[in-house]
């Protein structure tokens, strides 16, 4: 078996080693990466405190799903089956009971859902189905991070063990002519931010002709950073006939006109209950005058609840020295923002997943996508910009039906 279709495990550093994936393929390098716009500018000021509010009674009973159906229910490969099982997978979340019998039975769908509930798996499930089915079929991927990117090929691969088929995430970090290398070995998914697949198509090492099935995750956030231009030309370059599946967090004018524009009567499927996460506990921390804030921060995270935090500033420059204040405090904790190369967000990010660290601090490219299990805190130590903001970072805590809270400074 080739290292393109066997999964290896890399190791970070002797001293502080990562239990981070490598998959044979080296991850593609950045090229002109967009900023988020700049809609909503300096808006934290303005948000009412009293929206990060919210002291959900932790004895509230939360009401049982019932799935239809159960994995292995679905009219999907054995060896796929078996691959979810190995997984720990037993009963699919709302969205995936929902969407997996419509995505194969080749609907267009949208799926309105929260962040944290399983649509990653909704829609590789059955589309690796679908290649598996046919090794002749294509799908592209386009999410608005490259976090995002990256942790769907996670998930992908372990689905997709040792089914002989392959995937490419097209991100930046990495030299661009080992990703080029890589699209030319033609993986069957191809997974990547708006303006790198464009980069990739303008070099011509990749033919989205030939794709005839596509994902466009998390649209309201390509919305908002000023993909939808993108967007529309990566579709338009594929086949007329195609299959697609759209999904966002929120309901907005603007996306009902792509889903008219992108999708044929598509399924509507809808899991979510409200902006915020059921069982996301949210409240704030007041800095009193002539408290340092830095101290007020310490005394949290010395208490033993506090025991896997996402810590969220707004700059990249402050993020990385509160990281540094943390690790001079004694704390173990790590940072991730737009300076730092993939590689090295990479192995912060594998650092705190697997609670060798107690603490992320991170610039809001880690409020989505980025999905860690068990964060049991998320402290915003600066106001988010806007409140769409504040919701995709509390999003990372209170996750899978488990219960977080989310903390937000205010001076």
């Amino acid at each position: 078996m080739t290292a393109y279709y066997k999964q290896t495990h890399a190791r970070g550093s002797s001293a502080r080693p990562s239990r981070g994936r490598s998959y044979g393929r080296p991850y593609p390098s950045r090229s002109r990466y967009p900023r988020k716009s700049n809609r909503g500018a300096h808006a934290g000021a303005r948000i009412d405190i009293a929206r990060f509010i919210n002291k959900a009674p932790v004895a509230e009973a939360i009401i049982a799903f019932t799935p239809q159906h159960a994995f292995a229910d679905f009219a999907i490969d054995e060896s796929l089956k078996k691959n979810i099982a190995k997984k720990g997978y037993d009963t699919p979340t709302p969205i995936q009971d929902s969407a997996i019998p419509q995505i194969l039975e080749g609907k267009d769908i949208v799926g309105i859902a929260n962040t944290g509930t399983g649509k990653t798996g909704a829609f590789l499930i059955p589309l690796i189905h679908k290649v598996l089915r046919n090794k002749a079929e294509r799908v592209l991927v386009v999410v608005p991070t490259r976090e995002l990117a990256l942790q769907i090929e996670e998930e992908f691969w372990g689905f997709a063990d040792y089914l002989r088929i392959g995937a490419v995430s097209c991100v930046g970090g990495a030299s661009i002519g080992k990703q080029i290398a890589t699209l030319r070995r033609d993986p069957h998914f191809v997974i990547g931010t708006p303006g790198r697949l464009k980069d990739l198509m303008e070099r011509r090492v990749l033919d989205l002709s030939r794709f005839r099935t596509v994902v466009l995750d998390e649209a309201d956030r390509m919305l908002d950073m000023g993909f939808i231009a993108d967007m529309r030309f990566l579709v338009s370059k594929m086949a007329q006939e195609r299959h697609t599946l759209f999904f966002s967090a929120t309901v907005s004018s603007e996306i009902e006109s792509l889903v008219r524009e992108f999708l044929r009567s598509p399924a509507r499927i809808s899991v979510k209950r409200g902006d915020t996460a059921q069982g996301v506990e949210q409240d704030i921390v007041r800095v009193v005058a002539g408290k340092n804030k830095i101290d007020v921060l310490h005394d949290l995270l010395m208490q033993p609840e506090f025991s896997k935090v996402l810590v969220f500033g707004r700059t990249k420059h402050g993020v990385e020295k509160l990281s540094k204040v943390l690790i001079q405090r004694g704390f173990k904790a790590e940072a991730i923002h737009g300076n730092k190369n993939q590689n090295r967000r990479q192995r912060a990010l594998s650092l705190f997943k697997d609670s060798r660290v107690q603490i992320l601090v991170a610039t809001d490219v880690a409020a989505r996508g980025i999905d860690v299990p068990d964060v049991s805190h998320v402290i915003n130590y600066d106001i988010p910009t806007t409140y769409e903001d504040y919701v995709h970072r509390i999003g990372r805590t209170g996750r899978a039906g488990k219960r977080g809270k989310a903390l937000t400074f205010v001076e």
